[in-house]
């Protein structure tokens, strides 16, 4: 028997070169953060400028980016899968940078709207499409943190975004937008990286891997099994209970992430913290980087499903005294630990999804869990401003984020250390 594709990653692609790709990874994810949140921040200035004071339509321009992203999503395993993991990334790259700096021109609320939902497409495929391009260009060995420290630099986009519209931003909400413009700079690096190593024996044998990997590799490699219909694959066993499960983490970390932190000023003030809004707002941003780090070193201390579900269930319980603590300290305390409960739990799910798919089907994995994420994330808005009390908005986050810790018990398959196919 030969060297699995991972064997061949772990001996032949350097740490050096194992450390640039995950940086170039940071950049993108950093993109579509500060794209994504840029509604947290802007949205208000931009309803009042554009014409609209209306909350049900605020929450429509909170979700328009989602109705995009989901569509960029679905696509993005069709487009990974089919034409290459660096051709999906810079396609997508374009869209998130190009249209979220065309939004900033915006006069009317429809153009706007429209730029919202291009970009939304460019960062709805652009998050699965480097996801797995990482995941297949790094050792077995520490996989997981790598995936989990790329996660974390949502946390980086979200301070960036806070500090950019507290500063820049605050003379005008278009300079929120402008400065997307240099992430167009990103695909000066992006147009140089190689294939992924995975992808390039999947379609072109041996052959195109040595020319990816620029050397010759002298040992037999195993066959990686191809699949005609990707989204058929993930629903048949042995696939079908382990896609359910992490459809629904992904449902819920969506409903409930946005649900809260794109109406964070708007919570804030129902409690009567009014003055320091938007400040509040900017430090939960800041203390979503502790999730992440604890999530970086808890995935490969205690494995996959014991660090996911711990998260939720933190989640939970955090958001629920988030909405019923009345000590202003403690309010805010909780309000924090929910900020890094929940996306310590983004951490380990964005790491654990593309570990349950094989190469053949691994982008569809990641692009349809993606596509049900922006569900979640298109109807979260509604969701909070539907309570006659905001605030049981956060109850009802609290009680699916336990359940979904439950399901991640009952049905999660533990995958640290274990080679993927």
């Amino acid at each position: 028997m030969g060297l699995t594709i991972d064997k061949v990653v772990d001996k032949y692609v350097s740490k050096s070169k194992q450390r640039e790709y995950l940086f170039l990874s940071f950049a993108a994810w950093i993109i579509v953060a500060y794209g994504v949140l840029l509604g947290a921040f802007t949205l208000g200035g931009v309803a009042k400028e554009l014409g609209s004071e209306n909350v049900f339509l605020q929450a429509f321009l909170r979700s328009s980016v989602f109705i995009g992203m989901l569509i960029g999503a679905f696509l993005s395993g069709v487009i990974s899968d089919y034409f290459g993991r660096k051709f999906s990334m810079n396609f997508y790259l374009i869209f998130s940078t190009l249209f979220t700096f065309l939004g900033g021109f915006s006069h009317a609320l429809g153009t706007f709207v429209t730029m919202r939902l291009l970009a939304g497409f460019g960062y709805g495929g652009l998050m699965p499409s480097v996801n797995t391009y990482l995941s297949e260009t790094v050792s077995i060995r520490f996989r997981g943190r790598y995936l989990v420290f790329l996660e974390s630099m949502w946390a980086v986009g979200s301070i960036i975004v806070g500090l950019v519209h507290i500063t820049i931003g605050k003379h005008s909400w278009r300079w929120d937008y402008w400065l997307m413009g240099l992430g167009l700079l990103l695909l000066i690096e992006y147009l140089r990286v190689p294939e992924s190593p995975r992808f390039a024996f999947l379609k072109g044998g041996k052959d195109f891997l040595n020319e990816v990997l620029k050397t010759e590799v002298k040992e037999d490699v195993e066959k990686i099994e191809k699949v005609k219909v990707p989204v058929a694959a993930i629903l048949k066993p042995p696939y079908l209970r382990r896609t359910l499960m992490i459809w629904t983490v992904w449902f819920v970390l969506s409903v409930v992430y946005y649900g809260i932190f794109l109406w964070l000023p708007r919570i804030f003030a129902s409690r009567g913290v009014v003055e320091h809004a938007l400040w509040l707002t900017f430090l939960m941003m800041v203390f979503q980087l502790a999730g992440y780090l604890l999530a970086a070193y808890l995935i490969e201390k205690v494995g996959r499903v014991p660090s996911l579900s711990t998260f939720l269930f933190g989640t939970g319980a955090a958001a629920l005294g988030f909405a019923l603590i009345n000590s202003t300290g403690m309010y805010i305390t909780m309000a924090f630990l929910t900020s890094v409960f929940c996306l310590g739990a983004w951490g380990v799910v964005y790491a654990y999804t593309p570990e349950l798919y094989p190469t053949s089907f691994r982008t569809t994995g990641n692009g349809t869990a993606g596509t049900i994420t922006r569900i979640g994330g298109i109807l979260a808005p509604y969701i909070t401003v539907s309570f006659k009390n905001i605030v049981w908005s956060l109850v009802f986050f609290s009680i699916l984020a336990i359940l979904a810790g439950i399901v991640v018990i009952t049905f999660g398959v533990e995958t640290r250390g274990r080679e993927i196919s």
